[in-house]
């Protein structure tokens, strides 16, 4: 593991161990020869296929929406046995840095103990990964599936009013391109974004990418291979779009409120802070965290550390406060 070039915040030291445990397991730096076994790694990570998440509590569905050019979207939709009345949804774009992932990952069980607790639907996009497809599709690909449940929600017993856009990580910024496209295109109308970790700008220098060099979990070689995947050449250029990188994006005002976390030991801190500063300059409303001494996805690669268990409670009162409208 390199040396950071420049001081940088400390791990929190629970975290710290969790990293030293995890070892190769999950390594800082990946280079594009190294997709397949990232995802690979993810699968094994996956619950399997014929798994109950649930506790008997959802009835888990597979459905597919299609896209204007024909393309067919996946979708898990998970819908309460027992609601009381029209649910809220959670619609839930996962991580993997745009080159990974799946959309019945490992953090669908904390996101069903949430749909739960606020009586909700969870719906989950598998979207086309790059670099095999690149921008445009993954963002489409999170819009289509976003149209398609707002227009079959009721069929479920949902409010399609009643709906946040979330995500981690590169799931994250998927979900906050997805929010720009559906206020620039005059689609759904979400009542929140839950945005954690999320993967915002491709120019990929900010002060924390270059204080955790080498370190900790997704890095800037990371950065790289990912926006690399997703982009091309263009990644870094002048020439992006917002909808690839919502940090692109001139105008943040109109957007959905928002929740924000990141670890103050992560790549991503800065632009996560910049995102949420611009969203108050607009005059939008933003609920940010930042984690002292969180590395990358900490509360899910060591759920039982106090710092992950702290930042998971914060989730819920937020969610319970934008869906009631």
């Amino acid at each position: 593991m390199s040396v950071s070039p420049q001081p940088r915040p400390p791990f929190d030291p629970e975290l710290a161990a969790a990293l030293a445990v995890l070892g190769e397991q999950v390594p800082s730096s990946i280079t594009p020869e190294m997709i397949p076994v990232l995802r690979a790694e993810g699968a094994k990570r996956a619950p399997a296929p014929d798994e109950d998440l649930t506790g008997g509590a959802f009835v888990e569905e597979e459905h597919t929406a299609r896209g204007a050019d024909g393309t067919e979207v996946p979708l898990l939709v998970w819908r309460p046995k027992q609601a009381t009345g029209a649910t809220g949804t959670l619609y839930w774009i996962h991580g993997g840095g745009m080159v990974a992932g799946t959309h019945r990952g490992r953090e669908i069980p904390g996101l069903l103990e949430y749909a739960r607790e606020l009586d909700l639907a969870l719906v989950s996009v598998d979207y086309r990964l790059a670099p095999e497809h690149p921008h445009p599709a993954p963002v489409e690909d999170c819009y289509t599936g976003l149209v398609w449940w707002t227009a079959n929600a009721a069929g479920f017993g949902a409010d399609p009013d009643r709906l946040v856009v979330g995500g981690s990580s590169a799931g994250g910024g998927l979900a906050a391109a997805t929010c720009l496209l559906a206020r620039d295109r005059g689609g759904p109308s979400a009542l929140g974004q839950l945005l954690l970790c999320p993967m915002l700008d491709d120019r990929n220098d900010s002060v924390s990418g270059h204080q955790m060099a080498g370190l900790g979990v997704w890095d800037r070689v990371s950065n790289t291979t990912g926006w690399g995947a997703l982009l091309g050449e263009r990644a870094g250029g002048p020439e992006v779009s917002p909808y690839a990188a919502p940090a692109r994006a001139r105008d943040l005002s109109g957007l959905p409120p928002a929740f924000l976390d990141v670890g103050s030991a992560e790549t991503f801190r800065d632009e996560v802070v910049e995102y949420a500063s611009r969203i108050w300059r607009a005059g939008g409303s933003a609920e940010l965290h930042v984690w002292p001494g969180g590395f990358h996805s900490f509360d899910g690669f060591a759920p039982e550390a106090v710092l992950s268990r702290s930042a998971r409670e914060q989730r819920l009162p937020w969610l319970r406060r934008v869906l009631a409208g």
